[in-house]
């Protein structure tokens, strides 16, 4: 009877091996090819005497394949031949049995994410048999197999797995002679897999700027602190969006021009910038979310030369936050 050699894996030219760690594996359709050796199990024929087979040879495709990260599934396409001698009762007779072979099978990973992992599996599938040249005979095609893989990264993998595979009993013609027979197979792999890299992931949405804090500027006469109408509109505004914004803070930091004594004008800043703080509380907000700085002549808002009366310098600032 013919001698299955049936095959899955990957490619078997692999690129540089360097040390292999554990990895984090992803889901992913693979390919590969491969090659092994087989053994026929010895059999009676339906004529009488025995069949024996020799060690044979095959070579297969992994058509495809899809891990799911642990549970595999695979579609495989292969074909095999090895000598057979059929012992029987008008004669022994040499033939080569010829088995292509397409099987589905589903196997699973016991630990994906390692280096090594065993794993197991079973396949079916449709097997073409003949000894006599032309593929004569259609078989239903059967398998289970045991193996051990070695995950070289998260692409490339190589096996080695053992194998029994089985048909229904095929008829076959010897010398003649139309001879049906079991056939069933050991068979040894050696191959390897490639798993194509997932898309990459779509890089994240830059964060949205932060937004600035609301912030409004009200302004004083001359070596003044009291509230101007427009003065008073604008404080309103900023006590509205503090009740916008629900839980914040406020700093009121006050300001002067350059005219007038250094000392005098930081008494000045922090006069004005009270007297803001005293109008946000008359207008809903509480005393202790208000900060009150008092700055003087630094930080102007205009640029001047000492003793320059400069209106947009004698400000208080309001800051939310």
């Amino acid at each position: 009877m013919k001698k299955s050699v049936y095959v899955a894996g990957a490619l078997l030219l692999l690129p540089s091996i360097s040390a292999a760690q554990d990895f984090n594996p992803q889901p992913g359709f693979y390919v590969g090819a491969g090659a092994g050796f087989e053994n026929y199990l010895n059999s009676t024929s339906s004529v009488g005497g025995s069949i024996t087979g020799g060690i044979g040879f095959g070579l297969g495709a992994l058509i495809g394949g899809y891990d799911f990260v642990g549970p595999r599934v695979e579609l495989e396409v292969a074909y095999g031949q090895a000598p057979i001698t059929a012992n029987l009762p008008n004669g022994t007779f040499y033939a080569t049995g010829r088995q292509l072979q397409f099987m589905g099978k589903v196997l699973y990973d016991f630990f994906p994410a390692a280096t090594f992992t065993p794993y197991v599996g079973a396949g079916a599938g449709l097997a073409l048999v003949s000894t006599s040249g032309a593929f004569d005979s259609a078989q239903f095609a059967y398998q289970g197999l045991v193996g051990g893989a070695w995950n070289i990264d998260s692409q490339w993998r190589i096996f080695l797995e053992g194998r029994y595979i089985g048909t229904t009993s095929p008829t076959v013609n010897v010398a003649g002679v139309s001879v049906t027979a079991p056939n069933n197979n050991i068979v040894a792999i050696i191959g390897g897999q490639y798993k194509f890299a997932p898309p990459a992931a779509a890089p994240p949405p830059p964060p949205p700027p932060a937004a600035a804090a609301p912030s409004f500027m009200v302004f004083f006469d001359w070596d003044r602190s009291n509230l101007s109408a427009q003065a008073l509109n604008t404080i309103r505004q900023a006590a509205g969006a503090y009740k916008t914004k629900g839980s914040a803070r406020i700093t009121a930091t006050g300001h002067t021009d350059t005219s007038g004594p250094e000392n005098y004008n930081m008494a000045l800043s922090l006069r004005r910038a009270n007297t803001v703080k005293d109008a946000l509380v008359r207008e809903g907000v509480p005393a202790t979310a208000i900060a009150v700085i008092g700055r003087g002549e630094a930080g102007l808002l205009v640029q001047t030369a000492d003793g320059v009366r400069e209106p947009q310098n004698r400000r208080v600032e309001i800051v939310i936050q």
